[in-house]
């Protein structure tokens, strides 16, 4: 529990910061073509940070790590395999970013695109610090340190809001190259304070000693990549389907990507603050006792969460939606984010609030196929859930619009959820809900309670507000 509580209050300060970046961002920059252009590169390395900061690595790699034998050489073989192969990536993308571009950028005008490559280079090499921190978070969790890790992301915010600050007064295409090199340098931070855990906790000796060794640990290697790319994969559905939304965005109005990342962004505080955080802090202790052929204790604190993790996050889904337009009001809507953007972006958290739950809980239920090294279940869920999201966008975006778009990703949520349940277990779901059935009366009746109060007193704030 204690690592819950670390987990939801780093999430909380890093969230918060990150808040204040983007009320900054959007008063210096606005909803337009500049700001569509920084968010569609900045949006490939944010998914492969949001996947693997959210657990995707530590879920493939604990179990393998917790397993090997030799610890230390383990660890060496698979950072140098997959850094190595991150840095040819990366490198790849910045001599032909051009295409790079073309492929996260579909509707952007020709001369759009030529202005957006340079950036999309700059913002790709965020993506090698993203798998060093993923690396070196996995080890700390092993050592259940949760507080570096959950709190860090706030350094990345502050480089970039110090560095729109600096380029407050410039034109909007170098407030974008600004903004970039803030992003590197927030990763160069973050790495830092990762280094200075690891120190701490004595697991720099660990690697150390893994370098000099020379007993081999293929076995232990094959295990973890069979598993690594079905953990991403089935981690990242929610990441993905916002993704997917972005790129069918191009093709829309201008601001339209801007507004989805805006919305987006308020949508990912509760589903952090406490799906993210809850399964992250739960995995090793579920693993552990399953481990150990205690799966009654498992199924038992998965339950215990389960409960609090639907109060939580149907009472958010419940206020977000209600007050929407107060929260993009209070959050973005100063300086070059005008009224107009404020209702657009409002209308599309509202939609998304919608799939909050189904998503949260869906989590949830993955955790028990990672636990149980069911990796490749969990993947092939996500990919059926993310054709559904493909045809959802294809069959709202025309009569929608941006609107389409956030609500084939709530559909989404709701299609994984059903997805995971059934990989769990009819079964055991049946039975996590009778066993608290007097409590799910209860926290329907409140919810129903919050639910009109929380209408009546949105009606009259926005009445109050114009």
């Amino acid at each position: 529990m204690r690592g819950v509580f670390t987990n939801s209050a780093g999430i909380l300060a890093s969230r918060v910061v990150g808040f204040i970046r983007d009320f900054t961002t959007a008063s210096i920059l606005g909803a337009n073509i500049y700001s569509d252009i920084f968010f569609v590169a900045f949006k490939l390395p944010n998914l492969f940070r949001s996947v693997f900061a959210d657990g995707a690595f530590t879920q493939a790699f604990l179990p393998s790590f917790v397993a090997a034998k030799y610890k230390g050489a383990f660890s060496v073989r698979v950072f140098l395999r997959v850094f190595c192969a991150v840095a040819i990536l990366s490198l790849l993308a910045t001599i032909f970013c051009e295409y790079v571009t073309a492929a996260i950028a579909w509707g952007f005008d020709e001369a759009t695109k030529k202005i957006a490559a340079p950036f999309v280079a700059l913002n790709f090499w965020y993506l090698d610090f993203v798998f060093l921190l993923s690396f070196l978070t996995a080890l700390l969790h092993y050592r259940k340190h949760f507080a570096v890790p959950a709190f860090s992301t706030a350094l990345l915010n502050v480089a970039m809001i110090i560095t729109l600050i600096i380029a407050r007064a410039e034109n909007e295409e170098t407030i974008v190259w600004f903004l970039s090199v803030g992003v590197l340098i927030g990763g160069f931070l973050q790495l830092l304070a990762h280094i200075a855990a690891l120190k701490g906790k004595k697991l720099c000796a660990m690697l150390i000693g893994g370098v000099k060794k020379k007993r081999d640990s293929k076995a232990d290697t094959d295990r973890f990549y069979k598993a690594f790319i079905p953990a991403v994969f089935g981690a990242s559905t929610a990441h993905i389907s916002a993704f997917l939304d972005t790129l069918l965005a191009t093709f829309l109005a201008v601001g339209s990507v801007s507004y989805l990342y805006y919305a987006n962004r308020v949508f990912q505080l509760p589903l952090a603050l406490f799906a993210i955080a809850v399964s992250m802090a739960l995995f090793p202790a579920i693993a552990k006792a399953i481990k150990r052929g205690d799966l009654n204790g498992a199924l038992a604190s998965l339950t215990k969460n389960f409960w609090a993790l639907t109060f939580l996050l149907s009472l958010s889904a419940i206020g977000g939606a209600l007050l929407s337009e107060g929260i993009i009001w209070l959050l973005f809507e100063r300086g070059k984010f005008a009224r107009a953007d404020t209702i657009a972006a409002a209308n599309i958290l509202a939609i998304y609030m919608i799939g909050l739950v189904p998503f949260g809980l869906s989590r949830l239920f993955a955790l028990w196929l990672y636990s149980t090294s069911q990796q490749g279940l969990a993947a092939k869920n996500s990919a059926i859930a993310l054709g559904f999201n493909a045809l959802f966008s294809l069959a709202l975006i025309k009569p929608l619009g941006v609107y389409g778009l956030a609500l084939s990703g709530a559909l989404t949520g709701a299609v994984l959820l059903f997805l995971s349940a059934r990989s769990f277990g009819w079964q055991r779901v049946f039975g996590m809900i009778r066993a608290k059935l007097v409590g799910a009366l209860a926290i329907a009746i409140v919810l129903e309670t919050l639910a009109i109060e929380g209408f009546k007193l949105a009606v009259d704030y926005r009445g109050f507000f114009g």
